[in-house]
């Protein structure tokens, strides 16, 4: 399947009018999104047991969008078939005061993925040029010299990120980033779901509807984010996420597709471990 349309290129102007939310080319229909989901779910299985055995490669998967845009369900579909071991979600909240003693990026450090694992960022340093930039009261609390505050600091944090994720790539900690586009109308909706269904009360919060006020201005750091940091070693795909079957299927298959790439194989045993194989089945064989 062709997710290119979903691609970023670097140094591309961002509009995300340019991204309908609702789309959902290539699928013909939900059937066919979730025909290929379950098909993809069960290569991501083989896969990830490949990349765990072959201890070389990370896969560290970046997950952005705003409110009840569906990346926890998105996780928690695409993700269903895959080893719990060798996997590990971690989701960025409020940084704590011992997180704010120290660089932005230190908690992110923390919590990178082992080689052979995937790890996955629900919200992740982004946080740092998006809400952050929304709601600039919070860059108060990170201790920064004010004579910083005053510099190109979104600029300087483009940079720093893009620098970050290139050493990333270049110790095998591949990249993959998914901004879930969700439409203003849409979120609506699920707020009201969530409101009208007891079982789902749990989610909201009133702070997601005041969040709605700055619609535009998360929509222009958005924008602002994806023309900045969508570069050749970590691209940024932009999936549309009106329909959440659409975008647990694109996200699967792109995550298959990268890992395929990697070309992951199991490890070939030299002589000696095949000759201690060897004796070790022929001991357990004369057992009595």
């Amino acid at each position: 399947m062709n997710a290119e349309r979903y691609k970023v290129p670097p140094d591309t102007k961002v509009k995300l009018k340019d991204y309908p939310p609702g789309e959902t080319e290539p699928f013909a229909s939900k059937d066919d999104a979730q025909t290929q989901l379950a098909a993809d779910i069960l290569k991501l299985s083989e896969l990830q047991a490949k990349l765990y055995a072959q201890d070389t490669y990370a896969l560290l998967i970046v997950i952005q969008g705003i409110d009840a845009a569906g990346k926890d369900g998105t996780i928690k579909h695409v993700m269903s078939g895959v080893n719990p071991a060798g996997c590990e979600v971690t989701s960025f909240k409020g940084p704590s005061t011992e997180e704010l003693d120290h660089d932005y990026m230190w908690r992110h450090i923390k919590a990178l993925p082992q080689r052979g694992r995937i790890g996955i960022f629900n919200r992740s340093h982004y946080e740092e040029v998006l809400v952050v930039r929304v709601h600039p009261e919070l860059l108060a609390k990170e201790k920064i010299h004010p004579t910083k505050k005053r510099g190109k600091i979104w600029d300087n944090r483009f940079r720093e990120i893009n620098q970050f994720e290139r050493y990333l790539v270049e110790n095998d900690i591949e990249i993959l980033k998914f901004f879930l586009n969700l439409s203003k109308e849409e979120q609506k909706r699920r707020f009201l779901s969530r409101l009208d269904s007891p079982d789902k009360n749990w989610k909201f919060s009133e702070a997601d509807v005041k969040e709605r006020a700055f619609w535009d201005d998360y929509q222009k750091a958005y924008e602002d984010m994806l023309s900045h940091t969508s570069t050749e070693h970590a691209p940024w795909h932009v999936i549309p996420a009106d329909h959440k079957w659409f975008t647990r299927a694109m996200v699967a298959n792109i995550i298959v597709e990268k890992l395929e790439s990697l070309k992951l194989s199991y490890p070939e045993l030299d002589d000696s471990r095949l000759r201690a194989l060897k004796n070790a089945k022929k001991l357990l064989t004369e057992e009595k």
